[in-house]
């Protein structure tokens, strides 16, 4: 389970995320919406380290997590899609897999990491990548370099070397983000896969209310900052607050 309490976070005099208070429960997947500006990137930096907080803290299955870096907040099981990834352009695409699933099993190990080791030697690690290639549907372009492949399946391998980091909850922050119609649903795939594993928690800020819609089992809204709206989905698309921040509607006179 993941939680945040009373999570802040100020920029001078500008309250960026208020006093945000939230439990995300395995088998569940919330998407974070608001309109432009409302704190929800933000939100998540907050939760996966990137920024420090100015009060409140996080948790992840009862440990605190507040004042750790993004790198050991990773290895306690947060995973960040698109934003702590980084692919290697030159290396293969089985070589970036095969990176990240050797990050996971010496780092479960605490052995120090050589990431230019042999890796003839590594028979298993080897195996462990090509299965996440397959899961992905990527094992065609395995020993291809990854700056030939499409801005599409370069996505698709981040959310491969996400995978393999083998996270306890996934964040995805706009992953459809850049993408073609036609690309865009591959990713889409990806998540309705992981969904499927009622262990993981997974987390989504995304504009698209159609995916919102069709993938989301809660929806949380922020607006300026503020946890205004918390259910699920169809009562909170509903609700009034959601239409004028999010939906940009007046709301009725009472």
């Amino acid at each position: 389970m993941l939680e945040t309490q009373n999570l802040t976070v100020r920029f001078g005099g500008h309250v960026a995320v208020n006093a945000v208070s939230c439990r995300f429960e395995p088998g569940t997947l919330t998407a974070i919406v608001g309109p432009n500006g409302a704190g929800k990137t933000t939100y998540f930096n907050l939760i996966s380290g990137q920024l420090p907080a100015t009060d409140g803290s996080v948790h992840l299955n009862g440990r605190e997590l507040t004042g750790l870096p993004a790198s050991a907040r990773t290895r306690a099981g947060l995973g960040r899609a698109f934003q702590l990834t980084n692919l290697f352009p030159n290396l293969s695409v089985l070589e970036n897999v095969r990176l990240a699933v050797q990050a996971t099993k010496e780092g479960a190990h605490r052995r120090g990491l050589n990431l230019w080791s042999i890796w003839s030697d590594h028979a298993a690690l080897t195996n462990r990548a090509l299965e996440i290639l397959q899961s992905v549907s990527m094992t065609a372009q395995q020993d291809a370099p990854v700056a030939s492949l499409p801005h599409g399946d370069q996505r698709k391998l981040e959310v491969a070397l996400l995978m393999a980091l083998e996270p306890s909850v996934y964040m995805f922050d706009e992953p459809t983000a850049g993408m073609s119609h036609d690309e865009a649903p591959v990713i889409l795939d990806l998540i309705r896969q992981l969904k499927k594993d009622k262990t993981k928690t997974i987390l989504l800020v995304e504009h698209k209310m159609d995916v919102v819609r069709e993938l989301a089992d809660r929806i949380i809204v922020l607006h300026n900052g503020t946890l205004v709206a918390d259910g699920e989905p169809g009562e909170v698309i509903a609700s009034p607050i959601v239409q004028e921040a999010y939906l940009g509607k007046a709301r009725e006179a009472a």
